[in-house]
């Protein structure tokens, strides 16, 4: 700022100017050049001028702008992201997770145990999930040094892992108290809910070794003496692994969730766990919650006639992908029906076909899949038709060793047909079969209500449940997976549900993806200063989106100084 003086009759008046020094060659010395003349002092409208250095500031990173700000007697310590911190620990209060695990896992009798600060490394670690994750103890260091926790300036690795131990102990029954919140919350009519399973595998050489284990997959105490011989299985086993790393061992996981995408509750199993009998875990395990009548709705894996049978049971009812390549005599019998396709929202159509008096069958389509279908399919046949051109000329070990290279890839093999003689044909009657599949998919269902098309709808939502597995792996990072102890991968497991959790709650509110909101409020800071008085933590202005995000999540705009620190005399 520069100023200058003019002399009149009242007195002296002062002028306020924005100057810039440039070098003058001539006279050899700085030379102040004027940008911009602000005017009298005393006539100075200060309140533009702190309109102008807020729009100034939006050019700096937050960091910067709380610096140049500063007055001349502060020094600015440091600036950390304080927007995404702040709004998931507002929203865990307002799901009461806080009060919750200050109650369960208390002792009956006795004295009540302070879960104060287990709390805070509770959130601290659901946080790092979802805004930075990493390995607990960089997790640690996060909480330390990279941002602000409300009521937990630091932390270590032993304590996150003494949280995470006591979190293994009350997973149960802190699900079921966090869903009632969330139910309480976002009014949800659980009527469908969705199950699917994925699982994530180790980088190690070896598996587990077997220890004894219940039907549900979880270690037990020890021997039973009732004579009956318990599963063995490690915990980290070798199954057909849903990332295409059968090399590797595994664990797999289980997740619910509702037609709106929130997660109610995960489960995990031994990594040589097969899906057929693990819905029927999962629906005992929600018996106790306070659910209405719910269909289930589940992919072709969980599909058996034993599954379908016990989801049934009681006032539930389900939805189940069937394999159109099974050759059931339901599946015969439902493509062989005629009839005319109604067509519904998102570029699909749907027939019902009668062919069981207890269940019903709808079979959909996808014109725009019908047309991928084909073509992968003719883009197959060709490479075939390729590889077996003038295979007739070979010798029979040579076409045999040919046969055996198609043979380890499936869609080539689908098509392929081998008569008598040993030759190499192309099979023109899947071709034909296999033409009829284009686009389409059948589903069972047992509810007499449900309308072809909300059966066809619901079962298309179930794509919540795979939204969900590609946000826990690539956005929350479920794998790698930084520890060994089942009962704290375990607990691993449940941090990435709360996390997950706690994101599509903020989705669904605000209608913008997780990653967007994220980056928008990691522009929020919060800055440290100090000074001959003290010290002080201030947070940046906040922008107009920022301030939108705040308003449609019904949070309050963060205090400008959140932290007044005297200096001790």
């Amino acid at each position: 700022m520069k100023t200058t003086k003019r002399e009149n009759k009242s007195g002296t008046v002062r002028y306020l100017h924005l100057a810039h020094n440039e070098w003058d060659p001539v006279k050899g010395r700085a030379v102040p050049k004027v940008l911009f003349t602000f005017g009298r002092e005393d006539d100075l409208d200060r309140d533009a001028v702190k309109r102008l250095v807020a729009s100034l500031s939006r050019l700096l990173e937050p960091g910067e702008a709380l610096a140049s700000t500063a007055a001349g007697d502060l020094e600015f310590v440091s600036s950390v992201p304080f927007g995404g911190i702040y709004v998931l620990d507002h929203l865990w209060r307002r799901l009461k997770i806080d009060q919750i695990v200050g109650q369960v896992g208390q002792p009956k009798r006795g004295r009540r145990r302070d879960m104060s600060v287990t709390e805070r490394v509770l959130f601290s670690l659901v946080a790092n999930r979802a805004l930075a994750p990493s390995s607990k103890l960089a997790a640690a260091d996060w909480v330390t040094h990279d941002v602000h926790v409300d009521g937990l300036a630091a932390t270590d690795d032993d304590a996150c892992y003494r949280a995470m131990d006591w979190l293994h102990e009350v997973t149960d029954d802190l699900e079921k108290r966090v869903f009632d919140e969330v139910a309480n919350l976002l009014n949800l009519e659980v009527d469908l809910l969705f199950f699917d399973t994925t699982s994530t595998y180790f980088e190690l050489e070896e598996a587990d070794e077997p220890v004894a284990r219940d039907d549900k997959g979880r270690l037990l105490p020890a021997a039973d003496d009732s004579g009956d011989t318990p599963d063995q299985a490690g915990f980290r086993a070798f199954g057909k692994s849903k990332d295409s790393r059968d090399d590797l061992p595994q664990i797999v996981i289980g997740m619910a969730v509702t037609r709106d995408g929130i997660p109610v509750r995960v489960w995990s199993w031994p990594g040589n766990t097969g899906d057929q009998k693990l819905i029927r875990q999962v629906k005992d395990d929600m018996r106790d919650w306070t659910l209405s009548k719910i269909v289930w709705v589940t992919d072709r894996g969980f599909s058996s006639e034993r599954n379908r049978r016990y989801l049934r049971q009681g006032e539930n009812a389900y939805i189940v992908g069937e394999k159109l390549r099974s050759g059931s005599p339901e599946v015969k019998a439902a493509l062989s029906r005629q009839g005319r396709y109604g067509e519904i929202a998102g570029n699909m159509r749907v027939k019902e076909v009668r062919i069981s008096d207890t269940e019903r069958f709808v079979i959909c389509h996808n014109p725009e899949a019908a047309t991928r279908d084909q073509r992968i399919r003719e883009q197959l046949v060709a490479q075939l038709t390729t590889l077996i051109e003038d295979t007739d000329k070979l010798s029979d070990f040579k076409r045999g060793e040919l046969r055996g290279k198609i043979a380890d890839k499936p869609g080539l093999n689908r098509y392929l047909r081998t008569p008598p003689a040993g030759k190499l044909r192309i099979d023109t009657a899947k071709v034909k079969a296999e033409e009829n599949l284009d686009g389409k998919y059948l589903l069972r269902c047992s509810d007499p209500h449900l309308t072809a098309e909300d059966i066809a709808l619901g079962y298309k939502q179930l794509l919540e449940v795979e939204r969900g597995w590609r946000d826990m792996k690539q956005i929350i990072d479920l794998r790698p997976v930084y520890h060994r102890l089942e009962e704290r991968i375990r607990a691993h497991v449940v941090l990435c549900w709360l996390a997950l959790l706690l994101i599509r709650i903020i989705e669904t509110t605000t209608g913008a993806t997780w990653t967007t909101v994220r980056r928008e409020l990691d522009r929020l800071h919060l800055g440290t200063f100090t000074g001959p008085t003290g010290l002080f933590r201030q947070v940046t202005t906040l922008t107009k989106p920022q301030t939108d995000l705040l308003t449609k999540l019904n949070i309050p705009a963060p205090k400008q100084i959140i932290a007044l620190e005297p200096t001790r005399r």
